[in-house]
């Protein structure tokens, strides 16, 4: 079975050159910033990303974790899940010096990079719980996965096939999930401020915010 890296390598040479590009999370980071948030309901592999310049937070999780084991840190991702008013977040993992960072393709300028300073994923997590709201103006984060290991699924050819796409996330889906907050906590939950409100929506495509 080929290796990841020898998947990449059988690429057309000035896609493969342009991947190598992408050799830190920050630079990964970018590719994902730059290009057009997907408001499509499929999924795209990192090959069809790669090629087309498109993803939602699903496929760009994915990409940047196939990117990330190019260089040779383990494909993980993460999922954080919300309450029922509001889509999921996939990040990918990576980490440095003992600490947790996350790559994201996100509709919110809030749920996107962060920086290898987490001592643990739960201090990942909440970093992101104040950025975490929906057009309700409710901040809606409920819990995380357990980190998935996507070597687990190298059998079936997920850097270049948008069905294996589907098998991850019924993965996800049947994972235990952490809950971060206590019912007494939800209660007392303010509203988003406008000017957080609006600074987290900057740039957004309408069409792809979820509608509670």
């Amino acid at each position: 079975m080929a290796t990841l890296k020898e998947v990449w390598q059988r690429l057309p040479k000035e896609e493969f050159k342009f991947l190598a590009t992408l050799s830190t999370p920050a630079k990964i980071q970018a590719f994902l910033d730059e290009i057009p948030y997907s408001t499509d309901p499929i999924y795209r592999c990192p090959l069809r990303v790669l090629r087309e310049r498109v993803a939602h937070c699903f496929d760009g999780a994915i990409f940047a974790a196939a990117a990330l084991r190019l260089w040779g840190d383990p494909p993980l991702i993460l999922e954080m899940v919300p309450n029922d008013r509001d889509d999921d977040h996939l990040i990918a993992l990576y980490k440095r010096n003992g600490h947790w960072g996350a790559i994201a393709k996100s509709n919110f300028a809030g749920l996107r990079f962060r920086e290898a300073v987490y001592r643990t994923l739960r201090e990942l997590v909440m970093s992101y719980f104040e950025q975490f709201y929906n057009v309700a103006r409710e901040k809606t984060l409920r819990g995380y996965s357990l980190p998935l290991n996507l070597k687990t699924f190298d059998r079936t050819n997920w850097i270049t096939s948008d069905e294996t796409l589907d098998r991850i996330a019924l993965k996800l889906d049947k994972m235990r999930k952490i809950s971060i907050l206590r019912n007494t906590m939800i209660c007392n939950l303010s509203p988003v401020d406008d000017r957080s409100y609006r600074a987290g929506l900057f740039g957004a495509r309408k069409e792809g915010l979820f509608k509670p």
